[in-house]
């Protein structure tokens, strides 16, 4: 596949995301981590004008000289920005402008890359390309909340499906005592977070082969799980009590029986599914509640050649740190991941939302410990 075709193909699918959107749905910022469509849209579409073709292509002109403002996330080196807050009261551009805009850059992006292009610029390319990927799960998960706190509870897709159907074979893998090698060592794309390579020591331990299911799950909140303060960090326990948390982002109890809202509606909790949508929080306080422990990030890596991975975007016990040997990059590119090393938890693997061809076995995520609305779970170490 060409660099011009595989533009074209990601840039594509993010607006299949959201075709099943009405208007009103791209405006909607229900919460501070939820952005509006739209605004995935544009900033997506800003990444590949600010960063390729304003300092690359010489007879570019911007399309709006406003959009700088309105669309940069948090590279300060590019200057000021709506506050993350505000991105829901930016009624205006509209969402047809906005498509507008995705057309007009799309256009110049291929028109400059029928010329042969440098080093430099297929590196920033390659990252725009994951950028938008990172964004296309962001556009689903973040759609999937506005959804779900709408009080009629809309379909975004009828069947739309969260599970793969790929399950492992309860039971436990035995990882003996050793020194063992972390970190991306390819030739391909990797985001910086996951260098560099380096040696770790770990004590035995064995990893489950599945995930938390939500009949599992269930049994800690029948059991008290989110009444009992002694399965909590007490941060964790403040924000069961300040928060009212009883269940799962998304759960409902209805006439005595769990529902949980999906993209295809409010539908009866699956109970073989695996549990998602659920705060590191909650993870460690179930685990606690089992008498058991979540993998660190090293534990999962070296594990997760045995068993399948994907389902759910996997809480670890590691602290989102840099590796042996990190250096950030110069210039706003340098902002990518490395100032936001603190105060986040590492999850593993990747989740129903991930797009395909963008999960590695050495892939980091990293949310605050208190977030749920990605398709988060848990598997368990003893």
């Amino acid at each position: 596949m060409t660099l011009v075709e595989e533009y074209l193909q990601i840039r594509k699918y993010s607006e299949q995301v959201c075709e099943p959107l009405q208007t009103e749905d791209y405006v909607v910022q229900p919460v501070v981590d939820v952005s509006p469509p739209k605004w995935h849209l544009g900033h997506t579409t800003w990444f590949f004008e600010t960063f390729i073709l304003k300092p690359f292509s010489s007879n570019y002109q911007v399309y709006n000289d406003d959009y700088n403002f309105v669309f940069n996330s948090y590279y300060e080196t590019v200057g000021n920005r709506v506050i993350r807050t505000d991105r829901g009261n930016l009624s205006r551009p509209g969402v047809n402008e906005i498509y507008q805009y995705r057309a007009y850059v799309d256009e110049a992006m291929v028109n400059f890359l029928a010329n042969a292009v440098n080093d430099e610029v297929k590196e920033l390319l390659v990252l725009g390309f994951n950028h938008e990927q990172q964004h296309q799960e962001l556009l689903l998960t973040d759609i999937k909340y506005i959804l779900g706190n709408n009080p009629l509870f809309p379909v975004y897709v009828k069947d739309k499906k969260e599970v793969s159907g790929i399950q492992n074979k309860p039971g436990w893998i035995d990882i003996p005592a050793g020194v063992y090698e972390i970190g991306y060592d390819g030739t391909g794309f990797s985001f910086d977070n996951e260098l560099n390579r380096h040696q770790v020591y770990l004590h035995d331990f064995s990893i489950s082969k599945t995930l938390v299911t939500n009949a599992e799950f269930l049994e800690f909140i029948h059991a008290g799980g989110y009444e009992n303060f002694n399965y909590w960090h007490s941060e964790g326990w403040d924000w069961v009590k300040s928060n009212h948390i009883i269940s799962p982002m998304y759960w409902h109890l209805v006439d005595g029986e769990w529902f949980n809202y999906t993209l295809g509606g409010l539908l009866p909790v699956d109970l073989n599914a695996p549990v998602s949508h659920i705060s590191y929080y909650e993870s460690y306080a179930y685990a606690s509640w089992n008498g058991m422990r979540l993998p660190t990030e090293f534990e999962w890596e070296v594990a997760a050649k045995h068993f399948n991975w994907g389902e759910r975007w996997e809480w670890t016990e590691s602290a989102y740190l840099a590796y042996p040997g990190f250096s950030k990059a110069p210039g706003a590119i340098g902002e990518y991941n490395g100032k936001f090393m603190v105060n986040q938890k590492v999850l593993r693997g990747a989740s129903i939302a991930t797009p395909q061809n963008h999960s590695r076995i050495t892939y980091r995520n990293f949310f605050h410990p208190y977030l749920r609305w990605q398709y988060t779970g848990v598997r368990l170490v003893k």
